[in-house]
């Protein structure tokens, strides 16, 4: 039987047209979050959801990146637990800016426990497509932890 631990939720913006940020070849950093895992049993789960809304007026298939890391940008220890690539068309029609909604569902299996753990989730394009798409939100990332 499993035993729930914690969940949380990484909100950056929460409606469409809330930002404006063009996609580059550095995979830029859209939500953190962090779970207490103290008292977990010996398997150890987490589970995560992220989705990230882009906007393009251009009519290229873009390729883009969203990876999740376990730990934080400058900790040593920091491990790639999920990475998903999408080429999709983003296309806008006669100036009109077309929305695409990219959502990822992943888990991680019996990571170490130090008590909390740390998770951060990054949005690129690889190759630097030179029409970027642009995050116009909503964006949002959420995790729950779990053992047995």
């Amino acid at each position: 039987m499993s035993t729930f631990l914690d969940a949380r939720t990484s909100q950056n913006i929460s409606y469409s047209d809330g930002l404006s940020i063009p996609l580059s070849s550095t995979p830029a950093l859209f939500a953190e979050l962090g779970l207490v895992t103290t008292g977990a049993g010996p398997n150890l789960r987490i589970q995560f959801t992220a989705s990230v809304a882009v906007s393009s007026l251009a009519s290229v298939a873009v390729p883009i990146r969203i990876d999740i890391y376990r730990g934080r940008l400058a900790d040593p220890e920091r491990v790639l637990v999920y990475s998903a690539i999408e080429t999709t068309a983003v296309a806008g029609i006669l100036g009109v800016a077309s929305r695409k909604i990219l959502t990822v569902t992943g888990s991680e299996y019996t990571p170490p426990n130090p008590g909390l753990l740390v998770y951060q989730a990054f949005i690129s394009i690889p190759g630097g497509v030179p029409i970027a798409p642009t995050r116009t939100g909503p964006e949002s990332f959420n995790a729950a932890a779990y053992s047995d």
